[in-house]
């Protein structure tokens, strides 16, 4: 039953959702996948191990995952309604000791969908910004790869940069911030010159438009950030119906301090 009506549907609707710990925070993803209803769903910051992944609670709400755990810190996963993800890469390559679950890549309705959770990489300078930056690289390195493959490719997830002063409610307060620091925009400047499409900028090309607030007071003024993005081959572009920001989740009983970013996708 669940087959025939997606396949019914003459849309995909796909989403990006930093859940900040998917136990903690599990009645709100379970309420927000039943009252949205993505048909994938990439999250990141779950911040649980592989065997404790709450599988049976995702599956009972009608979702299929796949997961890339870590206890206490990153981990993502990719969720998707009546197709089962298929997983093709876990974890970024180009650093074999670096065991940070930080990528899941997957292929699904035809795509080729990933979870990235980039680095935070504060306070700059130190270890972790240095980090960031070399994560960042092989990001670049790997996305080049699967922008040549000719593979309609979708990158999703909580990317840890503000590209412009337009995506952050006042850029003068972070400048010192990892996130807004000209190494990190530059990487991801470089990132878009592969050809990849922002999809919220490509509907949307001048409204502000957040998707991180620090905390709740913020939330309440719209002081917010905008980090968590979807990124199309160019070939999806015609495809593209949608794109927006469920930032009324930000606001409900001990939310993540993300909402969810989606996109719809025509079917062909």
């Amino acid at each position: 039953m669940m087959r025939a009506a997606l396949r019914r549907k003459p849309f995909l609707k796909i989403a990006t959702f930093n859940v900040n710990g998917v136990k903690g925070r599990l009645p709100r993803l379970l309420e927000w996948l039943a009252e949205t209803q993505p048909d994938v769903a990439c999250l990141q910051e779950i911040k649980t191990g592989d065997a404790t992944f709450p599988a049976k609670a995702i599956e009972d709400a009608g979702y299929r995952a796949i997961w890339h755990g870590q206890p206490s810190h990153h981990g993502v996963a990719i969720l998707a309604r009546g197709e089962t993800p298929v997983e093709v890469r876990r974890g970024l390559p180009g650093d074999p000791e670096d065991v940070a679950a930080r990528y899941l890549e997957a292929d699904l309705h035809g795509l080729r969908i990933a979870s990235v959770y980039l680095p935070n990489g504060n306070p700059v300078p130190s270890p972790n910004f240095d980090y960031k930056q070399r994560w960042m690289e092989r990001l670049i390195k790997h996305t080049q790869t699967l922008m040549d493959s000719g593979v309609p490719v979708i990158l999703a997830g909580d990317f840890n940069v503000v590209p412009t002063n337009n995506d952050i409610y006042n850029a003068g307060t972070w400048r010192f911030d990892a996130v807004l620091q000209p190494e990190t925009r530059e990487k991801y400047a470089r990132l878009l010159s592969q050809g990849w499409i922002d999809a919220t900028r490509q509907l949307h090309p001048k409204k502000r438009v957040y998707t991180f607030w620090v905390n709740e007071a913020a939330f309440r003024r719209n002081a917010g950030f905008r980090m968590d993005f979807l990124l199309l081959t160019p070939s999806l572009v015609p495809r593209l119906a949608a794109a927006e920001v469920d930032a009324e989740y930000r606001g409900r009983e001990k939310p993540s301090d993300h909402a969810p970013v989606w996109i719809r996708l025509n079917k062909k």
